[in-house]
């Protein structure tokens, strides 16, 4: 009977954890010895950082073929339960039925989801979201029948909680989404005092400037306190009335990390090594999101973003097979950090460096953003195309950079 590598989760970092894996497999010709198999509810790719866009039902990318044709075996099912000390998984089928398998190597790529605070009443009943492609969907939806509803200041107000980078990127777009609707009034709300806190002072002149030009408030230094259907109510004890409530603050690892044993940080992601192993427990890998793992010597973590989690997901298949195979392991280092925030009609803004510096605005930005979107972090139809980028050695954030500027010049 081959071994068999588990990987749980069929996001950027479980597709990229699958392909380099079977990569390295096809490369020391143990096809029949080694089994690269994916638990994932759906056989598909949701493009996640695009779901602040319109269209949120096609933000999907097909993967049965690639992975047939790569030789990646795919099993259709939620990952409920994992025993390491067994080295079971306990999944929920398709059809509801409840089986158990066993994996040689595990790598949790389950990803993370939005954080709805307790604390917050009403939020989990009436508050909309962009973390997956039905609540993106079902956002959608909505904006687009409220032309239909009777006009009022209620219909016309969008609120959107959280000024951080998805608040932003979703804000800045609604004017072009919201073209059906009379004088949107578009808010966007902030617990901190400043917009986009996490993304540094360097971006943020041009941030509120974007902000300014399409015409949408910002209240800062604002926590919400409740949700309601006719609004949102700030600590301060304002209330604005809307119907549309969207909420974009803060994500959490899935939780199937805290069935894992070992150390974990803030955000519920588990601790790695240098080779993305959890130290507490044997033959399990984390990654992508699931993953805490440190990006460079200087104390800089991975962030939860595709830009990292496809080079987590390279290196933790590489690995996982790896230590089944007998080859070098390979570190996962990502020393350089580029951030591309859309900024919708007006432009984008690109930022590098772990301390963001400017590099370039407008329209430009926006034509690297848009090849990013819809072109980049796509993966090929071509399983060979596929399996040769799977390559954990790669290029970095900066040459990948200056590679997509010329694609698009």
């Amino acid at each position: 009977m081959p071994k068999r590598i588990v990987i749980i989760g069929a996001g950027f970092a479980g597709v990229w954890s699958a392909l380099s894996a079977q990569r390295l497999v096809n490369l020391t010709k143990n096809e029949k010895n080694i089994e690269v198999l994916v638990i994932a509810p759906e056989p598909s790719l949701v493009i996640r950082p695009r779901l602040y866009e319109a269209k949120a039902s096609s933000m999907t990318h097909a993967l049965d073929a690639l992975f047939q044709e790569a030789g990646v075996q795919y099993l259709q099912g939620c990952a409920n339960t994992i025993h390491t000390e067994k080295h079971a998984i306990k999944f929920q089928s398709a059809d509801g039925i409840e089986s158990t398998i066993n994996y040689d190597r595990l790598i949790l790529a389950a990803g993370s989801s939005v954080v709805l605070p307790n604390g917050i009443k009403g939020i989990k009943q009436h508050a909309f979201d962009v973390d997956s492609l039905a609540s993106a969907t079902k956002l959608e939806t909505h904006l687009e029948n409220l032309s239909s509803l009777p006009a009022s200041p209620a219909r016309d107000t969008i609120v959107v909680c959280g000024a951080g980078f998805t608040g932003i990127e979703l804000a800045t777009e609604l004017p072009k989404r919201l073209r059906h609707v009379t004088n949107p009034r578009i808010i966007l709300v902030g617990s901190a005092d400043h917009v986009g806190p996490d993304l540094g002072p360097g971006p943020r002149p041009v941030i509120t400037q974007a902000l300014k030009d399409l015409g949408i408030e910002l209240k800062l230094g604002s926590s919400v306190t409740a949700i309601d259907a006719d609004g949102v109510t700030l600590a301060s004890g304002e209330h604005i009335a809307a119907i549309t409530s969207i909420w974009t603050a803060g994500v959490r690892a899935t939780p199937l990390t805290q069935q894992i044993s070992g150390d974990k940080d803030d955000l519920f992601r588990l601790r790695v090594d240098k080779y993305l192993r959890v130290p507490s427990v044997d033959h399990v890998y984390a990654t992508g999101d699931a993953a805490c793992a440190l990006a460079d010597d200087m104390g800089h973590y991975a962030l939860m973003s595709c830009q990292h989690a496809i080079p987590l997901g390279r290196v933790s298949g590489h690995n996982a097979a790896a230590d089944l195979v007998g080859e070098p392991m390979i570190e996962y280092v990502q020393a350089t950090y580029g951030c591309c925030l859309d900024l919708g009609a007006w432009g984008t803004v690109i930022s590098q460096g772990w301390i963001p510096e400017v590099t370039v605005t407008g329209n430009l930005a926006k034509k690297v953003k848009c090849y990013i979107n819809q072109k980049l972090i796509y993966p090929p139809a071509k399983a060979q195309e596929a399996l040769e980028l799977a390559n954990p050695v790669g290029l970095d954030s900066d040459q990948l950079f200056e590679q997509v500027l010329q694609a698009v010049a």
